[in-house]
């Protein structure tokens, strides 16, 4: 037997949901059909139509007022509410207007992939688009597919992994390709494999991953590596590395930066490792908003531009 969704609203003609509205308000044939443009005739047949629907008076004339049923009475919050809701999601959105916009983009990151994006984008947005703004959300996996699927973010930044599944509803942006590179302590004169086999090492694991890229390769040579600190953030890392003889693995242009913030030396990884990618995802199917529209756009174009 086919299950009919919303019998109820199937059975009723939802134009008469204003007109309940109206005459609930002004309690007024004529004043509602002022508002509606409509005649009172036309109203009052309208009127009788939806009594007809729902099986009641719903208003009884009661000098020059109309009064409503104890039925109207209950139904009239919900009716209220229902229109409201649904005028401003029906209303087309506005034109986006990048110098104007103050839209509000909820975007999904690790503190590690927003160090790797904010920081160049920032300054384009200041210029072209300076309302815009921005709650940046930790989220406890990636590619936020669920959370993308559902509007929560607008967009979800992510890096690369082997293996990774592949994820046909959403778009992707690489926005960073870079090698992988080690640092340790400034006292460190040398990193053969030997070196780093036997040391001790630090991990960033924002979604608690059981195995990263790095150990990916390093079990496909027949070895493991010694995981002393796993940490979900990278805020930390540089100054216990700096204060410590432990090892981390980390992006060349994060470890640069990393110099200045503590006294590291950076060395070459000694066995090959796939690079590092930033990606930027959306999902297909959201993301319809002006403002996202606008914003994956120019990602696209300062993307290529930074690879050209």
């Amino acid at each position: 037997m086919m299950n009919i969704m919303h019998p109820a609203l199937r059975r009723l003609d939802l134009n008469l949901l204003p007109v309940f509205e109206a005459v609930y308000r002004y309690r007024s044939v004529r004043l509602a059909a002022e508002e509606l443009a409509m005649s009172t005739s036309a109203l009052s047949h309208a009127l009788s139509r939806l009594r007809a629907a729902l099986n009641d008076l719903l208003f009884y004339r009661e000098g020059h007022r109309m009064c409503p049923s104890v039925f109207a009475t209950q139904l009239a919050p919900s009716i209220a509410s229902a229109l409201t809701f649904l005028d401003q999601e029906l209303t087309p959105q506005p034109k986006f207007v990048a110098s104007a916009s103050t839209d509000c983009l909820q975007i999904a990151i690790t503190d590690f992939t927003a160090q790797c994006v904010f920081p160049t984008l920032m300054p384009r947005l200041q210029q072209q688009a300076p309302g815009l703004r921005f709650e940046l959300r930790y989220l406890p996996h990636s590619p936020a597919l669920t959370e993308l699927l559902a509007g929560e973010v607008d967009l979800a930044l992510g890096f690369s992994a082997l293996n990774e599944a592949e994820h046909p509803e959403l778009d992707e942006i690489c926005w960073l390709k870079d090698d992988y590179v080690a640092i340790s302590h400034a006292g460190r004169s040398r990193l053969t494999l030997a070196d780093y086999l036997a040391a001790q090492h630090l991990v960033v694991t924002p979604w608690n991953e059981s195995q990263g890229v790095l150990d990916v390769q390093l079990a496909k040579m027949g070895f493991a590596r010694h995981i002393t600190i796993k940490t979900p953030s990278m805020l930390s890392a540089p100054f216990i590395i700096a204060q410590s003889e432990l090892l981390m693995a980390i992006p060349r242009s994060a470890a640069e930066k990393m110099l200045g913030a503590a006294k590291l030396k950076v060395f070459e990884l000694p066995f090959e490792v796939p690079p590092f990618e930033v990606k930027i995802y959306s999902h297909k199917r959201s993301g319809q908003r002006g403002a996202s529209q606008w914003l994956k756009a120019k990602l696209r174009e300062w993307a290529a531009a930074e690879r050209a």
